[in-house]
């Protein structure tokens, strides 16, 4: 792990790349210049723990770049995937003095951090970000019964397709680029990742993206970069209505 000072790498809250997703997203000058002063930059090599279960809850951060992955681990040490959070997901909960789960970075992560008192502070008196924290709280808590009716109920096609979905229309979205067809992205996560949070096996995710790409669903290039020809024949996949209002 490395704290990377502020104007070492990164820019002001007005010019940062999560600016208008993350949670300082409707914060005015004054409230961006009071986050400025309590913020602090830290960056991950992938496969380092970001944070451990049961410890003490220091800061809470935005995600600037990278992925990272909510976790927990069984008594017997298996590993069920929890949530994957992409660039401009929050990690921490203000009120909480203990990490709920175990947080690891799957790709090369830099984090905004905020120190948690004083953030917790500005929770209670800046409307700005106590609003957009309870929108972001309860979009999550819309995905999650998503997703609780994806692995109870869907085909492992549908589960990869709805995964791919989101993911691509997330990052395009971040990106300000239009969510059409040719949609092209990275894939954040490896097919054995994939198959932890889908409750899937390495061998079936790889059938499954096989399967896709000979029914030209999907484009891959090499391990992780995919596109998507046509959204509306993968949308068709995923077991949702086709409206394009897929959970993002």
């Amino acid at each position: 792990m490395t704290i990377i000072r502020k104007g070492q790498e990164f820019s002001s809250c007005s010019e940062c790349n999560i600016r208008y997703r993350a949670v300082c997203s409707t914060c005015d000058h004054d409230e961006l210049r009071r986050l400025e002063d309590i913020k602090y930059y830290r960056s991950f090599e992938a496969g380092q723990p970001i944070m451990f279960e049961g410890d003490e809850m220091h800061f809470v951060a935005s995600v600037v770049t990278g992925a990272a992955r909510l976790s927990r681990t069984l008594p017997d040490g298996r590993l069920q995937m929890l949530g994957l959070l992409l660039p401009s997901d929050f990690i921490g909960r203000p009120g909480r003095d203990k990490v709920a789960y175990d947080v690891e970075a799957i790709q090369d992560v830099t984090l905004c951090c905020f120190r948690r008192k004083p953030f917790e502070q500005m929770v209670e008196t800046t409307p700005h970000i106590g609003q957009r924290l309870l929108a972001m709280s309860l979009d999550e808590l819309d995905v999650a019964r998503e997703w609780m009716m994806l692995l109870g109920r869907k085909t492992a096609r549908e589960k990869i397709t709805c995964l791919l979905a989101l993911i691509g229309q997330r990052i395009a979205t971040l990106h300000l680029q239009p969510v059409t067809d040719g949609l092209s992205f990275e894939m954040p996560i490896s097919r054995e990742a994939m198959g932890e949070y889908l409750g899937l096996t390495i061998e079936t995710v790889s059938r499954q993206m096989t399967a896709l790409r000979k029914d030209g669903i999907i484009e891959v290039k090499g391990s992780r970069s995919i596109t998507i020809p046509d959204l509306a024949d993968l949308m068709a996949e995923t077991g949702d209505d086709t409206d394009g209002g897929m959970l993002i």
